[in-house]
């Protein structure tokens, strides 16, 4: 079967979509494209099953809608599988019914995490013929083909059409174990594509997944736990494995392992250990996301010996109440005594904050930029991420904001839930004061006391481009938030 996977064009004058392997979606002036982790994992799966699989990201590989068009009529696949997200989920349905009427014979998949919360509206907005519920593309996508060649049934969790009505496998499950998977064919996925990204330093890095997806997994604005119910991990040895094949093939220097939050307990353990028997903490880096009050200090010491680099953390708040609303299970000085055993250790700490929450006051949200002020310019945290609240439809958070009546607009406005502006009431700001208050966030990057600290981290060349990328960045953020009209 000849199928084509990827992302479609998704264009808008607001800027370019970060869709891929992205929990929270944005559109970026200065764009990065993230490696799809999972999707990639799929279409690895799907050519060493036999089929002619051709990886097609429309946004990173900057392919108009007329010259996707002409792709699809030269390739004449038989099945083109895509993900989509909640702000573009009603521009993929135009894009699926234009596809449909041009190329009536070629089955479409949509997957991602609005269609797993909502898979009957799109089978009923749009004329796709298949919808995947679930996080486990690869292994969804994989059983879906076999069903299409009557080689087995459908498994739980995938939605089609039973003549005019919608029908559904069941309820999907996470019932497969990871190491089951082939390692990502890099070539196929055209790898090249994603080396924008200025947080990782080490060139050429690649992204890897060693769980799915966050073992806490109850922060109630966050999306995933919808894809990922029940956290599961790779045995290190197949993790280990992979990086010496990236190693090996591609001389890899840096690994940015995106699983939700980095597994802990023995597993980090032996992972660290691993790296540092293997002799990959001399060749790699390895950066991941990490959770405040999860890691004692011996065990950011040793992530520091086995080659970590920088560990991004959720900090959201520097209002307890916040916290506790958003079941982020932490407390607020967890946050800060999280940064000074991480730069005990000699690692980088990447925060990441959210504004925008509809119970807290404007003296609230300045608290968090203050905390992350005095973290920044003292030197605990390294670099910065601010977002405004998104109540993704489907998740608590957004269920609770429908019943409070904090919603801006139509909880229907898909489109507008894309970062661009505050979708939350909140008690004392407008949307246009949330906004320039994550703007300034960012503006802590051109205090002086934060430029000199940088300044004295600079070791060599390439501290000083992973800056001026930096740099670019926050100038890019400056302008989605701060500057905007």
């Amino acid at each position: 079967m000849k199928i084509i996977i990827g992302y479609p064009p998704t264009e808008s004058e607001k800027g370019t979509a970060l869709l891929s392997q992205n929990r929270q979606f944005q559109w970026l002036s200065n764009p990065t494209y993230i490696f799809p982790v999972v999707l990639a994992s799929a279409a690895t799966a799907l050519k060493n099953a036999g089929n002619e699989v051709i990886w097609m990201d429309s946004i990173a590989e900057k392919i108009s809608k007329q010259q996707f068009f002409e792709i699809i009529k030269r390739e004449r696949a038989d099945l083109f599988i895509f993900e989509t997200k909640t702000p573009v989920v009603k521009q993929h349905w135009k894009i699926i019914n234009e596809l449909k009427k041009e190329f009536p014979e070629m089955k479409i998949a949509v997957l991602g995490d609005h269609v797993t919360s909502f898979p009957e509206e799109t089978m009923k907005n749009s004329l796709v013929d298949f919808v995947l519920t679930g996080g486990d593309f690869d292994f969804s996508c994989l059983n879906l083909v076999k069903f299409l060649k009557k080689k087995e049934k459908l498994a739980g969790g995938i939605y089609y059409r039973k003549g005019k009505k919608t029908a559904s496998s069941g309820k999907f499950q996470l019932k497969h174990g990871l190491d089951e998977l082939p390692f990502i064919d890099r070539e196929l996925t055209k790898w090249r594509l994603y080396e924008k990204e200025y947080n990782l330093i080490g060139k050429p890095f690649f992204y890897i997944m060693s769980g799915r997806d966050c073992w806490y997994g109850r922060c109630s604005f966050c999306a995933w736990p919808r894809l990922f119910p029940r956290f599961r991990t790779r045995s290190v040895k197949n993790v280990l494995d992979e990086i010496g094949m990236l190693i090996e093939r591609y001389d890899a220097k840096e690994i940015f392992d995106d699983s939700g939050t980095l597994c802990t307990g023995s597993w980090l353990k032996e992972l660290c250990e691993g790296l540092i028997e293997r002799g990959y903490n001399k060749k790699i880096k390895y950066s991941c996301n990490m959770r405040f009050n999860a890691l004692k200090q011996e065990e950011y010491d040793l992530m520091k010996k086995a080659g970590f680099r920088l560990l991004k953390f959720g900090l959201e708040s520097a209002n307890q109440s916040t916290l506790d609303k958003l079941n982020k299970g932490i407390k607020v000085e967890d946050i800060t005594r999280g940064c000074e055993m991480a730069k005990k250790a000699g690692l980088i700490v990447h925060l990441t904050m959210i504004v925008g929450y509809p119970w807290e006051t404007k003296e609230d949200a300045m608290n968090t930029f203050k905390l992350a002020k005095n973290l920044m310019q003292t030197g605990k945290a390294d670099l910065l991420q601010a977002t405004v609240l998104i109540p993704y439809p489907g998740t608590p958070l957004w269920k609770e904001a429908k019943e409070n009546d904090w919603l801006l607009f139509d909880a229907e406005e898909y489109e507008r839930y894309d970062m661009r502006e505050p979708v939350l009431k909140t008690k004392d700001s407008s949307p246009e004061e949330i906004a320039k208050i994550c703007g300034k966030i960012y503006t802590i990057f051109l205090t002086p006391r934060y430029v000199f600290a940088r300044l004295k981290t600079i070791k060599n060349f390439d501290d000083v481009k992973f800056n001026l990328r930096g740099m670019k960045a926050v100038l890019g953020h400056l302008n989605d938030f701060l500057f905007k009209k």
